[in-house]
């Protein structure tokens, strides 16, 4: 999502430098040339002075401007992967699992899978509610089906096990690798 949100707001801020640009290359040869201002400062007083509310929704709109501002960059600096899992181990004390060691444990798993040409895991969400995202990328004469039931069963039991999780959701995206033709002499 964030980086939808990311190219929606490059392409709006693209129009709006792009329209501001046109307008002051178009407006400058009307006004009077190129060292005249586009508005006169007698102009400027007037409008601007004459207008009591226009101030307020002025504010307004540079507060609202400067909280999305500061949205966006708390959302580039957040982490999209979680970095650790807090796990119960029994006795009354918690254990540490990092999440690059849950990623690549159950890349291991899944890769070692027959058919199964590459795997990348991601773990998200919170550490109260836990995801996984598995894109398994699947060599040409491998079954799909195969593959998501060797996921689904032995490699995600032993992924909620290991982390002493009740559920794991997981989301997986296979890929059939596109393989070379054969040339026949």
């Amino acid at each position: 999502m964030l980086g939808t949100v990311n190219r929606i707001l490059l392409g709006v801020v693209g129009a709006v430098l792009a329209a501001a640009g046109v307008l002051v290359l178009t407006a400058s040869r009307p006004l009077g040339g190129r060292h005249r201002p586009l508005l006169a400062e007698a102009t400027r007083r007037r409008h601007w002075h004459a207008e009591g509310w226009w101030w307020w929704v002025e504010l307004a709109g540079l507060g609202l401007c400067v909280l999305l501002a500061l949205w966006w960059l708390l959302a580039q600096l957040r982490r999209s992967r979680l970095a650790a899992l807090v796990v119960d181990t029994g006795d009354g004390a918690f254990a540490v699992l990092r999440g690059r060691a849950l990623e690549e444990a159950v890349a291991a798993e899944v890769g070692a899978v027959e058919g199964v040409a590459r795997c990348r895991v991601a773990l998200r969400g919170r550490r109260g509610a836990p995801a996984l995202r598995v894109a398994v990328e699947l060599e040409p004469h491998a079954v799909p089906a195969d593959a998501l039931a060797a996921l689904e069963g032995p490699v995600l039991t032993h992924a909620r096990t290991s982390a002493a999780l009740p559920a794991l959701p997981t989301e997986a995206r296979l890929e059939v690798r596109a393989h070379r033709p054969r040339r026949v002499t």
